[in-house]
């Protein structure tokens, strides 16, 4: 059985596709880090050492886009593109998860 197709990835400029690229670096880094889903603190230790520069890296892209005259956001399609790549399972992982029910 195949799994099912994903949609498409929007069109986006190559200055998007780094935006995006790097805003899921950073959301991946602070879940690992998130001390309501972490086992141990080394694994969370290791991703805060790394957001520096993943968020150094998701400053750089912004900046680019702004310096290039994209001044707006496209939301819609910058969304799409994030579920796409998964991003709702990914992001979910920063939230506090729900509690347990007794």
């Amino acid at each position: 059985m195949l799994p099912p197709e994903l949609p498409p990835l929007p069109a986006l400029t190559r200055a998007e596709a780094e935006l995006i690229d790097r805003y899921l670096e950073v959301v991946d880094l602070v879940g690992r880090i998130n001390p309501a889903r972490a086992e141990h603190t080394y694994g969370g230790l290791r991703a805060a050492q790394a957001l520096v520069g993943r968020a150094t890296a998701l400053r750089d892209a912004l900046a680019l886009m702004h310096r290039r005259g994209e001044s707006e956001v496209h939301a819609a399609t910058l969304a799409q593109a994030l579920r796409v790549l998964d991003g709702e399972r990914r992001t979910g992982r920063v939230g506090v998860p729900p509690s347990a029910s007794r």
